[in-house]
């Protein structure tokens, strides 16, 4: 079975995906991981240096590499089903899961961690308040097209195996 886990950053899409892999006893791939190899870089070096535009393509292809995997849980990059047609692609290719926080807990958990995010090590509490808000209601469409949509702060790996042999 191949899983594609989704959802804003914070939201426990790494830390999830490796305690899923585990317990499947399959391989663990995190998209940003394999770009900052392929790259020698931070997915936010990549992005300053080679722009938005070459880091979303290059994104794409590592996605599309996974179809090589047959059992894999996947952790996509937060941006990875609002572009091109990634979020159809995973749909038709594997299991996606939306690993949902409410915006008040992504900003509990972002506050904490934000030094080791670039993209918001800058913000002040209120932009990054205001910076959840604005991406969530973007993304929301794209992640809401996901099968399955989880609380990860809830459901622990066992149920969501469950959950996803079920259906």
């Amino acid at each position: 079975m191949r899983i594609y886990l989704i959802g804003f950053m914070g939201c426990g899409k790494s830390t999830m995906g490796k305690k899923l892999a585990e317990k499947l006893g399959c391989s663990f791939i995190d998209i940003d991981k394999r770009i900052e190899a392929i790259e020698g870089g931070s997915v936010a070096e990549v992005f300053k240096l080679r722009g938005e535009d070459y880091f979303r393509k290059l994104e794409a292809d590592v996605l599309h590499s996974t179809v090589l995997e047959k059992d894999a849980v996947i952790s996509c990059g937060g941006g990875t089903p609002c572009y091109y047609d990634n979020m159809e692609w995973m749909n038709a290719r594997g299991k996606t899961v939306y690993l949902f926080l409410a915006p008040e807990k992504l900003f509990g958990r972002l506050r904490t961690r934000k030094l080791k995010r670039p993209l918001i090590a800058h913000f002040d509490d209120e932009q990054l308040k205001d910076y959840i808000f604005q991406k969530l209601s973007e993304r929301e469409a794209f992640y809401l097209q996901a099968a399955f949509k989880v609380d990860p702060s809830i459901l622990k790996p066992k149920d969501i195996i469950a959950l996803l042999k079920a259906k």
